[in-house]
């Protein structure tokens, strides 16, 4: 693998991790599957263990709650390329408001992520969601 195509295939890996986090706070799950594979496994405190992309984004929808918003905030984010499959890893922040308003709930996350490289490009098979701490404000 060139050192072009691992450098390209590592920001396009990034821009995926981010563009989960702008799902989850602009609520567009209809656009999950340019983010997240077919056969998606994703593992959170809420939800336990969801696999495949119609039950992550049912989950999705039914965890909405009227009013509140999300913004992630995601840090420390480090990608490992391995031909077509990668491991990434990162912390986020997450703040929970309603429009106008300060949090009224934070917490800090530890994620990892396993992509792999499809015809349509890169997508998350696997995401892992791990509680670091919370604050009710």
């Amino acid at each position: 693998m060139s050192t072009d195509t691992l450098i390209a295939d590592r920001i396009e890996i990034a821009d995926l991790v981010a563009r989960f986090a702008l799902l989850l706070d602009e609520k567009r799950w209809d656009d999950a599957g340019g983010v997240l594979a077919d056969d998606v496994v994703v593992h959170s405190p809420r939800g336990g263990e969801l696999r495949g992309l119609g039950n992550v984004v049912g989950f999705m929808r039914q965890g909405e709650v009227e009013g509140e918003n999300t913004q992630h905030t995601t840090t420390d984010l480090l990608v490992d390329v391995d031909g077509d499959r990668a491991a990434a890893s990162a912390n986020s922040f997450v703040y929970y408001y309603r429009d106008g308003r300060a949090p009224h709930f934070t917490g800090g996350l530890r994620q990892s992520f396993t992509a792999a490289r499809t015809p349509a490009g890169w997508r998350l098979r696997e995401v892992r969601i791990t509680p670091a701490w919370t604050r009710e404000n």
